[in-house]
């Protein structure tokens, strides 16, 4: 429909031009009006329908497209099973691409584009069509008058073009989007109002936007020469045209009527420079490249290859150990690996706590034992099986994590804790065990954004984060994961949250990270990282009695705690 209404609507123009012409022609001739009347109406009140009919059709079309393209885009991101695909500096590129393709940051939405390409299509079809017209007057006249205005885009073919995949547009692209994202999102507007940024950030992101557009104003700005040629050749060609036709008119060879249309429609011939495959068509067809170009390196990348399931069940493990044995893994685009030959030994059903300082590694580690990554060299084992050699969504099933960037899902209480759906008993039972015994309606959008949504403490939040940990327990899971999950929380409530997760995870094979001692020292062992090794090794006493790192950093937080209970009066 949407390329039958661009033929159509470009013809009609031609139409309208031969009715005037022969009404003119009716006029002079004193011949009857009504037929040439009728006509012209008829094509006019077409014209005005067919307009608004084909914005809608145009922008319905726009918005299917938009919508497959997102599908295939969140399909294409959400196939590679690690993460690194998300991190890497080249396909983060990709992605911004990909992604911003239809926010307007760089060009109209596609439901707006379709407009824009059909009415440059539309003028194309009509210019065309008043063009044919003019070989009723002369063979040679649609050449001469329609080539010289197709010549425009030949001439002017350099001030359309602009790449949208360099580094430079990209990087302008994605700094004008985090910056819009600053000032409508909810998670930063406290800091923005409290330190009186408004302001600063719309400079910034006028700024950012500017440099962006300016981008493409430099490489597509009128170059002087080709607009020279382009005056030249519309002037000659205009002039060489309306001169013969004056002739002809002066000598009588044609009459009112045809001088009329042959006129206008020289002058509607204007229109193929204006039609045609336009900026718009450039800028969405942009947007439609780099979804497919984000599917093919989501499939054939380093990046998105690098975790590969193997074949080998994970029911049950670990039965006896999980192991890390000489483990080197670095970042893509880093220098330094972040661990550097790591061996440690994780006992099943047993806590081991892993501590250090910002860097050495730790979060690294957990990443490695969810495959997120793959080791550099060396191999992460359970029970002797290296983790490669298992299934990854069956391994992925034993394991329950919470991390410190986790999750704030604008979904309900239930889905929260359990996004792949729990009986409401056993979602309770979590929220209970993990000290929110007080969030009861599993109903509740745990968003203000919605109606009746809530949002939550930072606290509360950690006890639901917690909480699918827990629920995922119940669902099957051996192995949990704990990185930094009380951080959020006072002492007394860590305390007290920390010995119910370690009573509900009994049996299985918990591994905690946490810069809190006095939650580390409830682990069954500890392990210190530095520099991407295990430095340290044993139980809260034994780590103690050695006098290294591990008591050093214990005592120096213990003095501080210590310091600010006296400091509030309280002699415990």
């Amino acid at each position: 429909m949407w390329w039958a209404l661009i033929l159509f609507q470009g013809i009609l123009p031609a139409g309208f031009v031969l009715a005037v012409g022969a009404l003119i022609g009716a006029i002079a001739e004193g011949t009857p009006l009504l037929t040439p009347l009728l006509l012209i109406s008829v094509v006019f009140v077409l014209m005005q329908l067919l307009t608004p009919l084909h914005s809608q059709v145009g922008s319905l079309l726009g918005e299917h497209v938009s919508d497959r393209l997102h599908d295939r885009l969140l399909v294409a991101a959400g196939t590679p099973e690690g993460v690194a695909h998300l991190e890497d500096r080249e396909r983060m590129d990709e992605l911004t691409a990909a992604r911003d393709f239809d926010l307007g940051m760089s060009g109209p939405p596609l439901h707006m584009s379709m407009g824009f390409i059909a009415g440059g299509l539309v003028e194309a079809v009509s210019g065309l069509a008043q063009a044919v017209v003019l070989a009723a007057y002369a063979w040679w006249a649609p050449f001469l008058v329609g080539g010289a205005w197709l010549s425009t885009h030949w001439l002017l073919r350099e001030s359309t073009r602009w790449d949208r995949g360099t580094g430079e547009v990209l990087d302008a692209q994605r700094r004008a989007e985090y910056s819009y994202r600053l000032a409508v999102d909810s998670p930063a507007a406290k800091e923005i109002r409290l330190f009186g940024l408004a302001s600063w950030l719309t400079d910034r992101f006028a700024s950012e936007r500017r440099a962006l557009v300016e981008l493409r104003w430099h490489t597509t700005r009128l170059r002087r020469k080709p607009m020279r040629w382009t005056v030249v050749a519309l002037t000659v060609s205009g002039g060489l045209f309306f001169w013969c036709l004056g002739r002809d008119a002066a000598s009588g060879a044609i009459g009112l009527g045809e001088v009329s249309t042959f006129a206008y429609a020289a002058v509607g011939a204007s229109a193929l420079a204006f039609g045609g495959l336009n900026w718009a068509l450039s800028l969405a067809s942009d947007g439609v490249v780099s979804v497919l170009r984000v599917e093919e390196a989501m499939s054939s990348s380093p990046a998105a290859r690098s975790v590969v399931s193997g074949r080998a069940t994970a029911e049950g493990m670990p039965a006896a150990e999980i192991r890390f044995r000489d483990v080197t893994f670095a970042y893509p685009g880093m220098s330094s690996p972040v661990l550097d030959g790591l061996d440690l030994t994780v006992p099943a059903g047993g806590s081991l706590a892993v501590v250090g300082v910002n860097g050495a590694g730790k979060s690294t580690l957990v990443k490695l034992l969810c495959r997120l990554y793959d080791p550099v060299s060396g191999a992460v084992e359970v029970d002797g099986t290296d983790l490669r050699d298992l299934d990854l969504e069956s391994w992925r099933r034993r394991i329950s994590a919470i991390f410190q960037d986790f999750i704030r899902y604008e979904l309900s209480l239930k889905d929260n804790v359990a996004p792949p759906g729990a009986a409401p008993e056993e979602v309770l039972e979590a929220l209970a065990t993990a000290g929110a015994a007080d969030l009861r309606d599993l109903d509740r959008i745990l968003s203000p954004g919605y109606e009746n949504g809530t949002d939550l403490s930072g606290g509360q939040w950690q006890r639901v984060a917690l909480a699918r940990v827990l629920c995922a327990v119940g669902g099957g899971a051996g192995v949990v994961v704990l990185d930094e999950p009380t951080a959020q929380l006072d002492v007394r409530g860590e305390a007290e949250v920390f010995d119910r997760v370690l009573e509900a995870t009994r049996g299985c094979t918990t591994v905690l990270i946490s810069h809190r001692f006095s939650t580390v020292r409830r682990a069954d062992r500890i392990c210190v990282v530095d520099r991407g090794r295990v430095v340290e090794l044993g139980s809260h006493d034994e780590l103690m009695t050695l006098g290294g790192t591990y008591a050093r950093l214990f005592s120096l937080q213990a003095a501080r705690f210590t310091e600010d209970q006296d400091g509030a009066g309280s002699a415990d």
